[in-house]
């Protein structure tokens, strides 16, 4: 039976160190970190976690709302790993999910956590678009783009005299647009 902790922050540039110090207050046997959206059940370590997970196991979670955003996909989750003998615990939402009582408590967490997210985006929609309307949001602004060296660098690429890292370096560009620029130009 080992204690097992689930860590998610949204993106690369968040801390998950909390959550992290939490597990090992704990004595987590193992960790699983994903840095990527909880609307996604599809994450990587997420998806490890659900196949490392062995009956008498517990997950351990800092709050349910790291294991997903929404109310099915949180309670699907819950339903597969319960189904597979394995505990769920919240450091923060301490409740028990076995009895009646507590599977509803967690369907009204979980649907208010749910409803605040939505309410964040709803706000940040309404904001952009005022903001757009007073003329002080015109999105993202497009990356400069010179053509011609472009051109010239992907030249001495394609001859062999430099790397494709050292000439997005050179041009300043990331891997993905760099490929699709020598993709348009047919180059």
């Amino acid at each position: 039976m080992a204690l097992i902790g689930y860590a998610r922050v949204s993106t690369q540039d968040q801390n998950e160190g909390r959550q992290l110090e939490v597990f090992r207050e704990l004595g987590a046997d193992k960790i699983f970190i994903d840095k990527c959206s909880g609307r996604d059940t599809a994450r990587p370590q997420l998806t490890a976690m659900r196949e490392y997970v062995r009956e008498g196991d517990t997950v351990v979670v800092t709050e349910y709302a790291r294991l997903a955003r929404s109310v099915r996909d949180l309670l699907t989750i819950l339903d597969e790993l319960t189904a597979k003998g394995v505990e769920v615990r919240s450091v923060k939402e301490q409740f028990d999910t076995s009895t009646p009582q507590g599977k509803l408590m967690l369907t009204i967490f979980a649907g208010l956590a749910e409803f605040e997210h939505e309410m964040i985006r709803q706000r940040q929609r309404e904001g952009i678009e005022l903001a757009r309307k007073q003329g002080k949001y015109r999105g993202r602004q497009p990356l400069p783009f010179d053509e011609k060296q472009f051109r010239r660098e992907v030249r001495v690429w394609r001859a062999g005299e430099q790397t494709a890292r050292e000439t997005m370096k050179h041009l300043n560009m990331k891997p993905n647009r760099f490929y699709r620029k020598v993709k348009e130009l047919g180059l």
